[in-house]
């Protein structure tokens, strides 16, 4: 409780924190701007850093049911549905 840079933390670096892990998690900046609640890109901008960026992980989208399953075999997790391209989102480590 001494450190001093415990005082600097509010609610909107809690925020920051929690966003720039949804971008690090999706890598898609959409995905920020719903769970922010931003109207505007340009405001969510400030979440993309490029210290967060996790090369680990290779993420891929099935367009059949067949290719879906043959991630889910290869040991791919869930990570969320893409609205825009409407596809599911599949991750692993490399």
């Amino acid at each position: 409780m001494q450190n001093p840079r415990l005082l600097r933390i509010h609610f909107h670096t809690l925020r920051h924190w929690r966003a720039s892990r949804e971008y690090e998690k999706t890598g898609d900046i959409y995905a920020v701007k719903d769970l922010t609640g931003h109207k505007n890109i340009a405001n969510v901008d400030r979440y993309q850093h490029s210290n967060y960026t996790s090369d680990e992980y290779i993420s891929k989208r099935p367009k059949t049911s067949q290719e879906e399953d043959a991630l889910i075999s290869a040991g791919f997790e869930y990570v969320r549905f893409d609205d825009r391209e409407q596809v599911p989102i599949y991750r692993k480590r490399e």
